[in-house]
């Protein structure tokens, strides 16, 4: 899944996109209001952790415009301010959660993942096919009930394939959806990933290429 984080304490932003990152997410992050609608209105991420007192834009206008633009990303709205007017507020503008500062990292990381799999079309947390399982929520894959050691943006394509359900899935879309936008567009971290993910996975081979369309399983 991706992320995109916008907070302007960059110490904070950066503590939180290296937690998710751990938790096998791919995370962009924005210091600022403008850059960060500016990159939620032109990716497609699943979840947008939102700073609500944001310079430059505020992160009540960005919620506003996001929702307005018709984004499918879930939105979870961080503040320093815990008051039920305030929960009410954010939740109002269309913030699709709420978490007051401090919060405890693991349940951001639950409530990422929640928000993730609500994400249209929404996917079950648990995906299967034959003997290959992968619980999305636990972040775990299986395969014939042998543990697959995988890394995280091995987890990410073989997740994303699953969910496509037989759908032919693209090298763009797997890159744009499980990489960060630091990556090479030209880079061929797609296809090398797929080959360690096939050997991992094991006999009999369950991802196949699609020729001009990507890979499947």
């Amino acid at each position: 899944m991706r992320v995109l984080v916008i907070e302007d304490d960059e110490e904070m932003a950066q503590t939180v996109a290296a937690g998710l990152r751990r938790a096998h997410m791919s995370v962009d992050v924005a210091l600022d209001g403008t850059g960060g609608l500016d990159r939620a209105l032109c990716t497609d991420y699943d979840v947008i952790v939102l700073d609500r007192d944001l310079p430059g834009v505020h992160g009540d206008d960005v919620c506003a415009e996001l929702i307005a633009a018709g984004r499918r990303g879930r939105i979870l709205m961080l503040t320093a301010a815990a008051t039920s007017e305030d929960l009410v507020d954010g939740l109002g503008l269309g913030a699709d959660d709420y978490l007051p500062k401090p919060f405890d990292f693991r349940v951001l990381v639950a409530r990422v993942g929640a928000l993730a799999r609500r994400a249209h079309p929404a996917a079950p947390p648990v995906l299967r096919r034959g003997d290959l399982v992968v619980d999305t929520a636990r972040r775990r894959a299986t395969r014939g009930g042998r543990p697959l050691e995988l890394a995280p943006k091995e987890f990410g394509v073989l997740e994303l394939l699953l969910a496509a359900e037989g759908r032919a899935v693209s090298a763009e879309e797997l890159l744009e959806r499980v990489w960060d936008e630091a990556t090479d567009p030209f880079t061929n971290a797609v296809k090398v990933t797929v080959s360690r993910l096939r050997s991992k996975l094991g006999g009999p081979p369950v991802i196949e290429t699609v020729a001009k369309s990507g890979y499947r399983i």
